[in-house]
């Protein structure tokens, strides 16, 4: 269901007919690698690369008589081949096979990834330097707390995502391995020579060690950056969901002329897409939980793993390509409302600047103990009685004793707040 909604090219990586075909590219260059050393029959390596073809279909029909997947492989392969094909699979275990494809499943995917990453950090930088300086309202626990700019919650997420990426990039990288050790990781037929010469070939490094398998501690760290990546993807989401709410209207995802939000009422404008990426990030996220518990394996190796393998690589690959896209999407179209947002910041009446206050007071020559009950018991008047807090300071001779009508202004003015502005942009992007 979930490959529906993607980009084919990642969906394609996890079709049995691709898995089949990354085994096969290990089989031969396994296969050429040896024949250079005179170990396979240079004739027979040829015969592998060059006639070894199988069908989904005819591995499906063996493998419901064998039992076994890699045994179903080889013997469907092997029926194109023709009597060289005693050389197929020489020296070699099921995972030596299984496990070095997944790593090449895994880099393609990952390619798609860094892709996706790019684009997403290209339309976040776009737009937080877009609003820059559009003043908004930063809120703490949901409530009005001091100003800040729509550019700096875009250069935020733009921040965080470039430590995705970072993080991205080495868990890929640890994942760009194979092995072709042997049944119990001993090179029982091969050498760590073969190995590393057959990895080579496809692009990959060899594992330092491992046992029949590669250590599923890499296999968890990879799907961990995944869900992490989500988690970021969800909390961007979120806050767009905030901000389109009715009695904020600051933001809101695009609404194309012939979409309807409700079928009971018309007037409905849903963050849907917003939703969706929050809802399926917890599937990602959950897929973590899986891949740590198929770090612990009896002795050398079982196939607990190899079940959950099947489900949670393909479904958070997927997941994240298309998730990625969406935010994309959601943040490039995403409508913004520089209008409410002034009208927001000026609905409580100027008590967003009680923290200037209470400095200016203190500066002033005022304890600060004294000038916080002050400015606060003024706040509380402002928000229980629907007042204006700046005209309750402004009649307040303690407070006009001590600050004048222009350093009251000084006080209420949103640029003092939002001086710093271009230093931040400039710590996080450098000098544009």
């Amino acid at each position: 269901m979930i490959e529906r909604y993607t980009r084919p090219k990642m969906g394609q990586i996890w079709t049995e007919q691709s898995k089949y075909q990354f085994w096969l590219e290990v089989e031969t260059a396994a296969s050429l690698t040896l024949a250079e050393d005179g170990i396979v029959p240079t004739e027979a390596a040829h015969a592998i690369r060059d006639r070894a073809r199988f069908s989904v279909e005819r591995i499906q029909e063996i493998e419901a008589e064998v039992r076994h997947d890699v045994i179903a492989f080889t013997t469907a392969v092997a029926e194109n081949i023709g009597p060289e094909s005693r050389w197929l699979h020489y020296g070699l275990t099921s995972n030596d096979v299984v496990d070095t494809a997944q790593a090449l499943q895994i880099k393609a995917a990952s390619a798609i990834i860094r892709e996706d990453i790019l684009a997403l950090l290209a339309v976040l930088k776009a737009r937080a330097l877009e609003f820059r300086h559009t003043p908004t309202i930063g809120r703490t626990h949901g409530i009005h707390a001091e100003p800040t700019t729509f550019g700096l919650k875009l250069l935020n997420w733009f921040a965080e995502m470039q430590r995705n990426l970072v993080r991205f990039d080495a868990a890929a990288e640890q994942m760009r391995v194979g092995k072709l050790s042997g049944a119990v990781g001993t090179f029982g037929h091969l050498s760590p020579h073969h190995e590393e010469r057959i990895c080579a070939r496809l692009g990959l490094k060899p594992a330092p060690i491992a046992t029949q398998v590669i250590q599923r501690d890499t296999h968890a760290q990879y799907i961990s950056t995944l869900a992490i990546l989500c988690a970021t993807l969800d909390k961007i989401a979120t806050e767009v969901r905030h901000l389109q709410r009715t009695e904020v209207r600051e933001a809101s995802e695009y609404f194309s002329p012939n979409q309807k939000g409700s079928s009971a009422m018309p007037h409905k404008k849903n963050p849907i897409i917003s939703e969706q990426i929050c809802g399926l990030a917890r599937v990602v996220r959950s897929n973590a939980q899986a891949a740590y518990e198929n770090v612990a394996l009896w002795h050398e190796r079982d196939i607990s793993h190899s079940s959950v393998e099947r489900v949670i690589f393909p479904d958070s690959t997927i997941l994240t390509d298309y998730l990625l896209a969406k935010t994309t999407g959601l943040i490039e179209k995403l409508l913004v409302y520089p209008e409410r947002m002034q009208k927001n910041l000026e609905s409580t009446g100027g008590l967003i600047f009680s923290g200037q206050l209470l400095l200016d007071l203190a500066e002033s020559g005022m304890l600060r103990e004294d000038a916080y009950r002050l400015v606060q018991r003024h706040a509380m008047n402002a928000w229980n009685n629907d007042l204006v807090f700046r005209e309750l300071v402004a009649a307040d001779p303690e407070i006009t004793s001590r600050l004048t009508p222009e350093k009251l202004a000084k006080t209420f003015d949103i640029n003092r707040q939002l001086k710093n502005i271009d230093a931040i942009f400039e710590r996080v992007l450098g000098t544009e």
